[in-house]
């Protein structure tokens, strides 16, 4: 086949430039601090690096290992590192779209691989198959605070390092890693060629994160003659499975209800080879809102001696069992931390409980206090009524509070107070804004039920003139907090399918089907419950989280915006259900929450991050209760 790829070699065996001859945008796949394929191995290690273009047009990497010493060396999981640095880093959209990519990174033994994924979905997109080796992990290098010229901490993913997996060498013996880079047009392209290597497996599931009692079920194919030998070991030994061959391939169907608790890793052995996949179980979405709700009450609700705090819903800290508040804006009384407040005023429309009740009352009196003004609509960064930083997101929530006290309380008070929160958002310019949860169709709804016609069709104006604004935008994303996300996308969507809900105009609804398009590249299903359906995040630990370390968030509470944005397009335009899809979703930020009630803001997945240990559950519970709120919400999605 013909080769297409055009490389700019250092002569030092690493890369500056990888280019596809076709394409159009010219976008170089690599960059970053340091070089593709920049090796680091301990002292004592050789490494070599050989590349070459194979007769399918793919491009072959070959990295050797040799130890030089005269002892056998035995490795820890980093030890050896490859710099693949995909050029994932956020600028604005206009370049994003064209010349970056999503950088889907699977480290699951020998049958590893990584998705690059131009952002804007125009192919081709570019692939790595690991075809000899193992690959552990992966780390990543970025920027940080103590930089000159940093910049915006949150736009650049950083370099990412893949650690092979090497067992012991004894003196003069060597090792290889062997991978090839290819071209691709969609996801089924790029699984058949994952599938054209002899023995490599593709493991494919509806869900990673099962709720207690449900069956584990998933398939794995690969290409083989039929005389593979096949095992499978789950948590506690082997589990049954059955399989047969067709076509040269090999089909391994497993179907297996965990007994336990929490992670479930699953070893497929075919021949010698071995993929790693993770689950995850957890509890009944019920009885983890339950479990949650009560923690909240019993541990994060402020009952000292700052009357200004007084009820409102903090920050707690799992390692020193305490709450904490900074004036720092994403550690404060106000902001996302009202998640706590809707999910348990939710709650209590499912369950009723005094205790709970009385928390909400002391919840509701601090917000109103402090963070609400009830004569303007005007929602406070913190307490004390401080607006130092004024923020529209904020609004949006605020409201969803409201109208949850509505349905809670029948109040029509609440319902008022939902109308001027978003009255006010607008006015301050929220029609050239993307928040995210905007309740603003569900208020029209919610206002012609209560005969406030004049009210919702001041809403249906509002929504519809933000709707034209999206339009026109299109895919034109403004710069934000971050220069281009997942959460920038998922509101377009939402908010024009909104704008078609309020007004039955097609415009909006084919507008949000183009954008949705683009949203669902930010997600991929790595077999790993962390990775699963969680869309790329990589900065929301150094803000939310007590160790404030960058690096890929797998899973965000924010992920599950995809589902919902997904889910209202798919229910307005009565377009066929992908219900397993939307409830992978859902769930994937579930393992941010713990049996007892404990949770946490974000998990930093890379292995390491700058040097320091990664992969890890942040010790505060912060704002992840959204995701929670999302589960109750829509709970039978999630339940199925």
């Amino acid at each position: 086949m013909e080769n297409l790829f055009k490389l700019t070699e250092n002569g030092d065996g690493t890369l500056s430039g990888l280019m596809n001859k076709n394409d159009g945008y010219r976008m170089n796949w690599i960059q970053g601090k340091k070089s593709w394929g920049t090796v680091c191995c301990p002292e004592g290690i050789r490494h070599t690096v050989e590349r070459e273009i194979l007769e399918n047009g793919n491009l072959q990497e070959t990295y050797c290992f040799t130890n030089t010493t005269e002892f056998p060396y035995f490795f820890k999981k980093t030890d050896v590192g490859i710099y693949a640095t995909f050029h994932d880093n956020y600028e604005d959209a206009s370049v994003c779209l064209k010349e970056r990519c999503h950088t889907h990174i699977f480290c699951g033994g020998n049958s590893s691989w990584v998705m690059a994924l131009r952002m804007g979905a125009e192919a081709p997109h570019l692939g790595l198959v690991l075809t000899e080796g193992s690959l552990s992990c992966y780390s990543v290098e970025r920027a940080d605070s103590t930089e000159e010229g940093a910049g915006n901490l949150s736009n650049d993913r950083g370099d990412f390092i893949l650690h092979p997996e090497i067992e012991e060498l004894l003196p003069g013996e060597s090792t290889k890693i062997i991978w090839e880079l290819f071209w691709f047009e969609d996801s089924e392209s790029f699984g058949k060629q994952l599938l054209a290597h002899e023995g490599f497996m593709v493991l494919d599931t509806a869900q990673c994160t099962l709720l207690r009692g449900e069956k584990l079920s998933f398939e794995v194919t690969a290409l083989n003659d039929g005389a593979g030998t096949v095992s499978i070991r789950g948590k506690n030994g082997e589990i049954p499975f059955s399989q047969k061959t067709k076509d040269q391939k090999i089909y391994v169907t497993c179907s297996h209800v965990p007994e336990e608790m929490g992670e479930y890793p699953v070893e497929v052995t075919l021949n010698e080879k071995k993929l790693r996949a993770l689950f995850y179980v957890t509890q009944d979405t019920k009885l983890l809102a339950r479990n949650r709700c009560y923690f909240i009450s019993r541990h994060q609700q402020y009952h000292g001696k700052a009357d200004m705090l007084k009820g409102a819903y903090l920050i707690y800290d799992t390692q020193e069992g305490k709450v904490y508040y900074s004036h720092k804006n994403d550690q404060n009384g106000g902001r996302e931390r009202c998640g706590m407040g809707v999910l348990i005023a939710r709650y209590l429309q499912e369950e009723k409980s005094d205790e709970l009740q009385e928390s909400l009352k002391e919840y509701v009196a601090y917000v109103y206090r402090e963070i609400f003004d009830e004569k303007t609509g005007e929602i406070y960064n913190d307490l004390g009524r401080c607006n130092d930083y004024k923020r529209l997101y904020n609004y949006p929530w605020f409201a969803l509070f409201q109208l949850e006290l509505y349905s809670l309380y029948k109040d029509k008070k609440y319902l008022q107070d939902a109308y001027l929160t978003l009255c006010r958002y607008y006015k301050d310019g929220g029609r050239m804004f993307y928040p995210l949860l905007l309740p603003a169709e569900e208020l029209v709804k919610e206002l012609e039920k209560a005969h406030w016609q004049e009210k919702a069709d001041v809403i249906r104006k509002e929504v519809i003139a933000h709707g034209d604004w999206l339009v026109k935008r299109g895919l034109d994303y403004p710069i934000s907090e971050v220069d281009y996300e997942q959460s920038i996308v998922a509101p377009a969507v939402d908010c024009l399918v909104q704008a078609y809900q309020v007004s039955g105009d097609e415009k909006y609804l084919d507008e949000a089907g183009r954008q949705l398009e683009v949203l669902k590249l930010f997600h991929a299903k790595q077999p790993d419950h962390h990775q699963f359906a969680n869309a790329i995040r990589h900065w929301d630990g150094y803000w939310f989280g007590k160790d404030e370390m960058l690096g890929d968030t797998y899973p965000h509470y924010w992920s599950a915006l995809t589902g919902i944005a997904w889910l209202r397009y798919m229910q307005a335009a009565g377009a066929e259900m992908n219900v397993e899809e939307v409830r992978a979703i859902l769930r994937g930020p579930l393992s941010l929450f713990a049996e007892n009630g404990e949770a946490s803001c974000a998990m930093v997945f890379p292995e390491r991050v700058n040097g320091k240990k990664g992969h890890f559950y942040d010790a505060w519970a912060n704002d992840q209760d959204w995701a929670l709120y999302f589960a109750l919400k829509y709970d039978a999605i999630v339940r199925g």
